[in-house]
């Protein structure tokens, strides 16, 4: 690791407490978001602040930076190579921010203004911190840092507007801005968790190099604890505002000490090691007849054009079964038409051509009321609860919904229904009058679930589930997806990009790219012994919670570098 042999503290935090004052004098006392944080952020090391939501990481990150609101008060002691943070004055605080330190945001689309190219912006946060360079000075160092961070063509990066670039090189990009002044530390919040698991890997291939070539120090803030294990060199757990375990990575992973350090940990998916030279033999669940709940044959998906012809294919002659009772897995990156199958199978989509069937009716040849009368069979749970949920609806009336539309149950009858449901899915029963934005986010999933169920569907579609969830909520949902399969016995397509997840639930995997199924099988033999190269990359692309196996999976994911040519037209 680098900066083994070194000690020299870069940025340290004492005692830090953060306290908001509520709206209102009757909101009654707020306890603090931060409450006594102790750490040290040394020179050429990586240090991760993780926990769940509301633990405070986000907020230290903020106080640092001097980019708290009004509302906070902070105490306690921030300290930048000796210089104290708390009681700088608002201009010293600008010179640092940009400056000294660079910050790498969670979702760089934000971050970015999306009228300014992104080398005009990178300029300005140069000449922000040195205003005496000027010219073709700046626009080299411009070029220089894009190339740095493995932007392939820097001048056309320059001259793009964010919206013309990918996740990846957004976040690429944010890092170019992070560097440009030479900053002692960077902050990095959440820095790849809207990205996919290969354009993740890059990154923090990227955040590692960065540390090791410039002996930059590194706050990195997540709540994923495989990128901990993978670029982490020094853990810091938070839970509700307070440090409740520190130490070495390899430690914290190996031999935790704390209990919710534990619980965190073993709350994890897992992703077994991948095979190459062997050959998993997986038994393979042969369904036929009244067996299939719903199935894909050649389907072939095209947005825009007319008749047979234009338009962009997002699928291609995909091809799967789903039995009842059992979970068929669809996992690959953003863009490889994932959601799109899960939209078509509910009916919302057009096939061009192919046949789509669901509890035993032809989508593609239904009428409008055969199509109504078939969506009474598929449930739908979608990614964000938040904004699938009517925010103005009471929880009863969300959860009952599909009862209203397909049914003419009384509101009684509906209202006790609901009741049931919310006890389906471990909910209160005094949930029912609740608004959605009073509840949590794992709670709110919840609801999703129970509205999803309501009407007994043959057919669950579940897309990105819990991607929006921290790791312990996701796993209580992973559990209880699970039990209510086996008590209502529907077939579930679980939409992911998380590998791990999918293996939590899947019979049967599909692996997408580019609108094309590349690989599809027994879960066991697609994520331990995948036979085409992009699920070998995929698999080597996604980080587990164990920095020992981690490096192995890193040292693979090298070795397999991208072709054009895996199986699937450019």
């Amino acid at each position: 690791m680098s900066g083994q042999g070194r000690a020299e503290t870069i940025l340290a935090v004492s005692g830090l407490r953060i306290a908001f004052t509520p709206r209102t004098a009757s909101a009654g006392p707020v306890p603090p978001a931060v409450d006594d944080i102790s750490f040290e952020l040394q020179r050429g090391r990586v240090l991760a602040l993780v926990g769940e939501s509301g633990s405070g990481k986000s907020a230290t990150a903020m106080s640092i930076l001097g980019l708290l609101p009004p509302t906070a008060t902070v105490s306690g002691s921030i300290r930048l190579e000796g210089d104290e943070l708390t009681t700088a004055d608002a201009a010293h605080l600008r010179r640092i921010r940009g400056g000294r330190i660079g910050t790498i945001f969670q979702e760089p689309m934000s971050a970015f203004t999306p009228a300014y190219r992104i080398g005009w912006q990178i300029a300005e946060a140069i000449t922000a911190h040195q205003p005496r360079l000027r010219g073709a000075v700046v626009r080299d160092r411009v070029l220089e840092l894009l190339s740095s961070v493995g932007l392939p063509d820097p001048a056309r990066t320059a001259r793009a507007y964010p919206h013309e670039l990918s996740g990846g090189q957004l976040q690429r990009a944010m890092i170019a801005m992070a560097i440009s002044c030479d900053p002692v530390a960077l902050i990095a919040d959440e820095p790849t968790t809207a990205l996919d698991v290969t354009v993740q890997a890059g990154i923090l291939e990227l955040l590692r190099s960065l540390r090791d070539t410039r002996d930059t120090a590194v706050l990195l803030i997540t709540h994923d604890m495989g990128v901990v294990a993978d670029l982490a060199d020094d853990v810091v757990v938070l839970r509700a505002g307070k440090v409740v375990e520190t130490g070495p990575v390899g430690t914290i992973f190996a031999a935790p000490e704390g209990d919710y350090t534990r619980e965190l940990l073993a709350a994890v998916p897992k992703l077994d090691r991948i095979r190459t030279t062997d050959r998993v033999v997986a038994a393979e669940h042969v369904a036929t007849g009244d067996d299939i709940a719903a199935e894909a044959v050649d389907a072939r998906i095209v947005y825009g054009g007319r008749g047979l012809r234009g338009g962009v294919v997002a699928v291609e002659g995909a091809s799967f079964r789903i039995p009842h009772g059992r979970t068929y897995g669809l996992v690959g990156e953003s863009g490889s038409g994932k959601s799109t199958i899960g939209r078509a199978f509910a009916g919302l989509l057009p096939l061009r051509s192919g046949t789509i069937r669901v509890a035993g009716a032809d989508i593609a040849k239904a009428s409008a009321g055969e199509l109504r009368r078939m969506r009474r069979s598929i449930g739908y749970v979608f990614q964000d609860p938040a904004s699938s949920i009517n925010p103005r609806a009471q929880i009863g009336d969300a959860i009952t919904e599909p009862l209203r539309l397909h049914t003419r149950q009384t509101a009684d009858a509906r209202r006790a229904r609901a009741a049931d449901l919310l006890d389906a899915v471990h909910l209160p029963r005094a949930t029912i009058d609740r608004f959605p934005h009073e509840l949590s986010g794992g709670q709110r999933q919840r609801v999703a679930i129970a509205r999803a169920i309501a009407l007994h569907p043959t057919l669950l579609i579940a897309d990105e589930p819990t991607s929006a969830l921290d790791v312990s909520v996701q796993a209580r949902v992973l559990e209880l997806l699970a039990e209510l399969q086996r008590e209502l016995g529907f077939a579930c397509l679980f939409i992911s990009h998380d590998l791990a997840v999918v293996k939590e639930l899947a019979d049967e995997v599909g692996v997408l790219r580019r609108g094309v199924l590349l690989e599809s099988g027994p879960g066991e033999r697609v994520l331990t012994a995948p036979e085409h190269p992009y699920t070998r990359r995929l698999l080597a692309a996604a980080p587990v919670a164990d920095p020992v196996e981690q490096r192995a999976r890193r040292e693979v994911w090298q070795t397999l570098t991208p072709t054009d040519d895996e199986g699937v037209a450019a």
